[in-house]
């Protein structure tokens, strides 16, 4: 029984030193940078991504005319959800709105739903381009609405038409 014992404290001894260690361990740390020079009341530019210990925040929410975060929102917003005049991002909200997933006036995206919608699926309540379109105009595999057609061939090459 002492065996088991000395053994068992020894592995205590291992377990203490290890967890010791693990405290030691210092969390990743993300970026927050925030320019001085406002517009409109909001900094030029602000930067907030990854993981902010000291705020308790798990992902940066960027707020600025160009916002660049996790999460940002901005005259001019990218990243992971953007939402903005402008949004760049995996989910984008905006004016102009480009992204895996886009909802916008103007979307582009894998699937893109807005007044104008290019994507892979496109829902656009005016006009809609792409394999799975649905809108007023649409231009499709399976439907070429000649007035999407006009709309289309001013921004697109002659051989997507």
């Amino acid at each position: 029984m002492s065996e088991e014992t000395d053994k068992l404290k020894e592995r205590l001894a291992e377990l203490e030193t290890d967890v010791a260690s693990l405290r030691q361990t210092r969390l990743p740390r993300g970026t927050r940078r925030r320019s001085s020079a406002t517009l409109f009341g909001l900094p030029l530019l602000d930067v907030a991504v990854g993981p902010d210990p000291e705020r308790g925040e798990m992902r940066g929410h960027a707020r600025g005319v160009i916002a660049i975060g996790d999460v940002a929102t901005g005259i001019f917003a990218l990243g992971g959800v953007a939402f903005g005049g402008v949004a760049i991002g995996g989910l984008a909200f905006g004016g102009l709105a480009f992204g895996g997933a886009a909802v916008g006036l103007v979307a582009l995206g894998g699937a893109a739903v807005g007044g104008v919608a290019v994507g892979g699926g496109a829902a656009g309540y005016y006009y809609a381009c792409g394999g799975g379109a649905v809108g007023e105009h649409v231009l499709s595999a399976a439907r070429q609405d000649p007035e999407a057609v006009r709309f289309f061939g001013q921004w697109l090459p002659e051989w997507l038409l």
